[in-house]
């Protein structure tokens, strides 16, 4: 038998952008509100090498190859050229930038789950680059970071939070982040209202 949609889970990491902004509370809230259950929760301090981990065990040599491709094709739309003669070696300098932005000091690790949970943490947590992600979204109302700017500092894009991509990231990325006896399983009252099929216990 199929798990139950609202079993699914996804990882959430507040970056230290976020921390260093007193964001925590405000990102939290966003996501608490929509009905996600939060099941696990830490503050730490990652190393790079547990960074470079989190970046590289998910997609391996394909996501470099495929992060390197789009710097290329980035660079190009502006009319310069890839610093990297390989797209493998430009995204081994994205990751290293990546790890080393993803270090740079305390994070706050989640796992979130409920339906679509996802989708609806990506959707909230809004695009990629600040300056285009949608007015509403957490990285369009609480930062300014743009792509251009991260490529004059020769940086990653700070944008606050990472979400996991799709599900299956999801599951990869969390046993890096979290023991199974961390991962907590509970009943929340609320779960009543969005998965009980007949509302039951409402009336007296």
């Amino acid at each position: 038998m199929d798990k139950h949609p609202k079993k699914e889970r996804t990882l959430v990491i507040i970056k230290p952008d976020g921390v260093q902004r007193s964001l925590i509370g405000e990102i939290i809230k966003r996501y608490e509100r929509t009905g996600l259950k939060l099941i696990a929760m830490k503050m730490l301090i990652p190393t790079e090498e547990m960074a470079t981990k989190h970046y590289y065990e998910v997609g391996g040599d394909a996501w470099l190859e495929e992060v390197g491709r789009k710097a290329r094709e980035n660079y190009e739309k502006k009319g310069l050229k890839s610093p990297f003669a390989t797209n493998m070696e430009n995204g081994k300098a994205i990751m290293k930038s990546n790890a080393k932005y993803l270090s740079a000091g305390p994070v706050v690790a989640m796992i979130w789950q409920g339906n679509q949970a996802t989708g609806l943490v990506r959707k909230i947590t809004g695009g990629t680059e600040p300056l285009s992600s949608d007015v509403g979204t957490i990285r369009g109302d609480f930062t300014l970071d743009t792509y251009q700017m991260a490529d004059a500092g020769e940086r990653s894009i700070r944008n606050l939070i990472h979400a996991s991509g799709n599900t299956e990231e999801a599951e990869k990325e969390i046993p890096i982040w979290f023991s199974e006896k961390e991962i907590l399983k509970y009943n929340h009252i609320q779960e009543k209202i969005l998965y009980d099929v007949n509302l039951d216990g409402i009336l007296e």
